[in-house]
C-alpha cells in the first residue's frame, strides 16, 4: 500500500499537464453527436476516425485505417490498423466500423452527420481488419465522411437511447487521451492513454477549464495558468507586452471559419429578396472588420474557404449603399412610420460576436431598421433558440472545409430537425446543382459547380457573410516540439513535451 501511494504521489508530482480553456460546457462527448465546438474539440482527443487530413490539410491519410484504396468508382476498401485498443482494453476491429455506420443511419440517433452517409449502399466486413464500403454512385466526399469518430460496438450495442446515454458524458474511445474527470462549469480532465496505437502522448494530462468570459481567460493566459489560448485582435494590439512575449510564442494564420448573420426564412419579413438585399447593402463589412479585428481578419465574400478550389474569386463583398438600401426597403413596404424590426440572437461563447451585433445594430439604424439584441450563454442559445429555430436572425459561425459539402447547409432537405440548414433556405436551382455535383469525380468539373453555387448563394442573401478572422494562438514556451503548419499547431500534439 505504501509503495502504491508513493508511486501515486510521485506520478502526480512529476506529471505534465496542458492547461486549456473552453468557453462552454460540452453537451455530448460522443463524436456522432458532438455538434457544438466544445464537445467536438474535446471529443477529438478521445476518438479517432478511419482517416484524417495531413498536416498541410491537403492529403487524406490513414488514422484507424492503415491504408485504403478504391476497387472501382463505387467500392472503397479499408485495411485497419491491428492491435488498436479501446480505453477499456478491448480490441478495436471492423465490427466497430460497421456498428458506427449502422448507428448513424438508424432511427436511434438524430444527428446532422448522418447526411454524409446517404450515398453508402452497404458496409461489409471482409475479415476482422478489412471493411468494404459500397456506394450507390460515385461520391466526391467518399473518403471525408470516414473522418467521423468511430464508437465501440461492445459498449453501445445494447444502448436504447443514444441521445441521453451515459456514454455521452463517460466516453470510451481509441484516442491518445481518455476522460478522467468531467465537472460541468468547472473542469474537464483527460489523461494520456498508455496503449495508444501511435505511442503514448508525452504530455500526461490535458485540463480544460470552463471559462465563459474572455477577459478571465486572457488574464489566466497572462498569468500562465493556461498554456495555450486564442488571442482576440484587440488583446494582441493593445494588451500584449514584452513580458508576455518572453513566455509565449505567437502563431497567426487565417482561421478556417466565417461569421454570418442568418435570416430565418420561415418568417415572412425575410422571404422578400428586396429586404435581404437591402440589409446587405445597409451594412459596412470593412468597418466591422476594422473595428473588431484591426488588421487581423478579412471580409467574407461567400460560403467556401478562400484559396480553396470551391472559392469563387469573381464574387466581391457588397459595398455599403445607404440610399439603395432605403429604396429597396421602401419598395418592400417599410419606412419611418412602419420600420422593419427584428432581433439578432447570438451567444457570448465567442466574445467578439456581441460586439459585432452592436455594430450591425448601429449600421442598420442608418436605413431606419430597428434591431434588438439578445445575447445568451451557449447551451441556452442552442437549446432555446437555434435548435427549435426560434429566432429572427442568428449571428453565428461555421467552420470551412478544404472540400465543402454544400448539402449540409444549403440543400432544402437539410432543413429538418438536427439539420444544419438552420435558416430554412430553399432554392430549387441550387438543390439540383448540389445533387448533380455529388457524383462528379472530375475535379475541374466539380469546381465549376461549386463556384456557380457560390454565386447563387451570395446573390440570394440567405446569410449576410461578414468576416473571416485570423487565428492568433499563444503557446507557452515550456511546450516543446510545436510545429505550426497549414492545419494549425495541433497536428502533432502527441509529440509535445512540457
Amino acid at each position: 500500500m505504501r509503495l502504491f501511494l508513493a508511486l501515486f504521489f510521485a506520478y502526480n508530482l512529476f506529471a505534465s499537464t496542458l492547461h486549456l480553456a473552453t468557453s462552454s460546457n460540452p453537451s455530448r462527448l460522443n463524436p456522432l453527436l458532438a455538434t457544438d465546438s466544445s464537445s467536438s474539440e474535446i471529443a477529438g482527443f478521445i476518438f479517432n476516425g478511419l482517416l484524417k487530413y495531413d498536416k498541410e490539410n491537403k492529403n487524406i491519410i490513414g488514422d484507424l485505417a492503415k491504408k485504403y484504396y478504391f476497387e472501382d468508382s463505387k467500392t472503397l476498401i479499408f485495411k485497419l490498423q491491428k492491435g488498436v485498443k479501446w480505453h477499456d482494453g478491448e480490441e478495436f476491429s471492423a465490427k466497430d466500423v460497421l456498428f458506427t455506420y449502422e448507428t448513424l443511419i438508424s432511427n436511434k440517433i438524430a444527428t446532422p452527420y448522418s447526411s454524409g452517409f446517404r450515398f453508402v449502399e452497404s458496409v461489409e466486413l471482409l475479415d476482422k481488419y478489412t471493411v468494404k464500403v459500397n456506394y450507390k454512385k460515385p461520391y466526391f466526399k467518399a473518403l471525408e465522411i470516414w473522418m467521423m469518430g468511430i464508437i465501440p460496438e461492445h459498449i453501445l450495442n445494447d444502448e436504447i437511447n443514444f441521445m441521453s446515454s451515459k456514454f455521452n458524458t463517460n466516453p470510451i474511445g481509441t484516442g491518445p487521451y481518455k476522460l478522467s474527470k468531467l465537472e460541468f462549469s468547472k473542469d474537464i480532465e483527460l489523461v494520456a492513454f498508455d496503449d495508444y496505437f501511435e505511442g503514448r502522448a508525452k504530455i500526461d494530462k490535458i485540463a480544460f477549464h470552463v471559462i465563459p468570459d474572455a477577459t478571465t481567460s486572457f488574464l489566466m493566459l497572462k498569468s500562465s495558468k493556461l498554456d495555450i489560448g486564442n488571442l482576440e485582435a484587440i488583446a494582441y494590439e493593445k494588451k500584449i507586452k514584452q513580458d508576455f512575449l518572453e513566455h509565449f510564442n505567437l502563431y497567426e494564420q487565417i482561421a478556417p471559419v466565417y461569421a454570418y448573420l442568418g435570416f430565418n426564412l420561415r418568417r415572412k419579413k425575410f422571404q422578400n429578396p428586396d429586404v435581404r438585399r437591402a440589409l446587405s447593402l445597409a451594412i459596412n463589412r470593412q468597418e466591422l472588420v476594422d473595428m473588431l479585428f484591426f488588421k487581423h481578419a478579412k471580409v467574407c465574400t461567400g460560403p467556401f474557404l478562400p484559396g480553396s478550389a470551391a472559392f469563387n474569386p469573381d464574387i466581391k463583398a457588397p459595398e455599403q449603399n445607404i440610399e439603395e438600401a432605403k429604396q429597396l426597403l421602401k419598395r418592400a413596404g417599410y419606412d419611418k412610420n412602419h420600420p422593419l424590426t427584428f432581433e439578432i440572437a447570438t451567444s457570448n461563447s465567442d466574445p467578439i460576436r456581441p460586439y459585432a451585433a452592436e455594430i450591425l445594430q448601429h449600421q442598420l439604424q442608418q436605413v431606419g431598421v430597428v434591431v434588438t439584441l439578445r445575447v445568451m450563454e451557449w447551451q441556452a442559445f442552442l437549446n432555446t433558440t437555434v435548435h427549435p429555430r426560434k429566432f429572427d436572425t442568428i449571428l453565428l459561425a461555421w467552420s470551412l472545409s478544404p472540400t465543402p459539402d454544400p448539402y449540409y447547409l444549403w440543400h432544402s432537405e437539410s432543413d429538418k430537425k438536427n439539420g444544419f440548414n438552420l435558416v430554412g433556405y430553399k432554392n430549387q436551382e441550387l438543390d439540383v446543382l448540389i445533387k448533380k455535383s455529388e457524383s462528379i469525380s472530375d475535379r475541374k468539373e466539380l469546381v465549376k459547380y461549386w463556384q456557380k453555387m457560390f454565386k447563387i448563394i451570395t446573390d440570394d442573401n440567405p446569410y449576410l457573410f461578414l468576416y473571416i478572422p485570423n487565428s492568433i494562438t499563444a503557446v507557452n514556451k515550456d511546450i516543446k516540439n510545436v510545429q505550426p503548419a497549414l492545419s494549425g499547431i495541433w497536428h502533432n500534439y502527441i509529440e509535445w513535451e512540457k
